[in-house]
């Protein structure tokens, strides 16, 4: 069995054979002790799980807390230094009911499924723009910046009503505050910088109301501004680096995989499942964390109040036991539970927005350019081991530009 002090570390490895499967040591655990001891890098002992159901459940079960004073960081990087504090009022994914519920119920109504698809056509504006700039620079390009980092980094801002010329400066804050190698001083300098640049633009649309999301929080005229700001940062961090990832390792996931690629291409109305399928069998979030109120019995082991349970995403999302074949990548297998976007109350708020996004942005690029393909061999690809949330650093990739676009040219 793994060193306890060892698993944290686990969580952000994969196979080295494979740059999108969990480590196989994952895999073990979760055949022989679905609930395994775990030391936390600041020394906890807590506890990680890694089947499906039991990872449900302790996402379903209110005896399990995600407030921030209570539950301890699993992953490397943490800072040692400091005890857990409590989130700041409009934090609320670190939060329990009913400070919870109460931000929740305010945006719920944001993000319906409904609403979210009247955005369809708007993120196919978004995404056709950058396609053509990405055609008119010519192969080969990285698709990370030419394409997946800007096309949800440009929606959210629209969303919540950023203007164009301060887009730039959030996305640079939201990229520090994803490293974990970066130090705690200079993580605390962007989330200020990102939380100055929220409170300016909370300030602007109270003097001139606009039609947006926070626009519409600040008007309603129930929330503090510094409670605006904080749920500003969490929206913008929360619907930025995620699907930015996903589009992008989702593009390399299918490029690995000619048989996928080619279904897709033949059936556009696949790119639903097929966007379920690569959120499940991706899981670039490698965990998550919650803390027992109480003592708790889970799957035969008793977790003591007081203790940190973590949650292992892809372990879950690759559980033979909840899915066939779990390791190989089937676009038209039938969509299950699985945990990437979390489950319970928790469950991401924003995930229709970034399923619109992913099953807009894929099928658009493989359509603009039907020849795509990577531009250096796969084991090249810098991965983001250094980062919270998996996925590449770059994606360079290329394609056959026709004879009289050259000429052209």
């Amino acid at each position: 069995m793994s060193d306890p002090s060892e698993l944290p570390r686990l969580l952000v490895q994969h196979a080295e054979a494979c740059p999108f499967d969990p480590p196989e040591e994952l895999a073990r655990l979760r055949a022989e002790r679905p609930v395994a001891p775990m030391t936390y890098p600041d020394g906890h002992e807590g506890w990680l799980v890694t089947e499906h159901a039991l990872v449900r459940e302790v996402l379903a079960d209110p005896r399990f807390s995600h407030r921030a004073e209570l539950v301890h960081f699993p992953l490397p990087g943490a800072s040692l230094d400091a005890e857990p504090q409590p989130a700041p009022p409009g934090a609320f994914t670190a939060m329990d009911p009913p400070e919870h519920t109460r931000y929740r119920r305010l945006l719920t109504g944001q993000f319906t499924i409904r609403r979210m698809r009247r955005w369809t056509t708007r993120i196919e504006e978004i995404a056709a723009e950058l396609l053509t700039a990405m055609e008119r620079h010519g192969p080969p390009a990285d698709l990370v910046e030419t394409f997946s980092g800007p096309l949800p980094g440009l929606v959210i801002c629209e969303l919540l009503g950023v203007p164009a010329g301060d887009q730039d400066e959030f996305v640079r804050a939201m990229s520090v505050l994803g490293r974990l190698d970066v130090p705690a001083g200079e993580k605390a300098a962007a989330f200020g910088r990102m939380q100055a640049l929220m409170l300016d633009l909370i300030r602007a649309k109270r003097e001139r109301p606009t039609d947006d999301l926070l626009g519409g929080l600040v008007s309603g005229g129930d929330l503090t501004d510094d409670e605006l700001a904080v749920i500003g940062g969490v929206l913008t961090g929360a619907g930025f680096d995620t699907t930015a990832n996903m589009i992008a390792t989702g593009v390399f996931a299918l490029l690995s995989h000619p048989g996928q690629l080619a279904a897709l291409r033949s059936d556009p109305a696949l790119a639903g499942n097929a966007v379920e399928e690569l959120l499940r069998y991706l899981s670039i979030i490698p965990a998550t964390v919650r803390a027992a109120l109480e003592d708790v019995e889970l799957g035969g082991t008793l977790i003591k109040a007081g203790q940190s349970v973590t949650v292992s995403v892809p372990a879950a999302n690759r559980d033979p036991k909840h899915f066939p074949d779990p390791g190989t990548l089937d676009l038209h297998r039938p969509t299950s539970a699985h945990v990437a976007f979390g489950h319970g109350i928790h469950q991401c708020l924003g995930q229709q927005l970034a399923r619109v996004e992913m099953q807009v942005a894929i099928p658009a690029l493989l359509d603009r350019f039907p020849s795509l393909r990577l531009a250096v061999p796969p084991e090249e690809i810098p991965m983001r081991e250094d980062m919270l949330i998996y996925g590449v650093h770059r994606l360079p990739v290329t394609w056959d530009v026709p004879a009289h676009k050259e000429n052209r040219s």
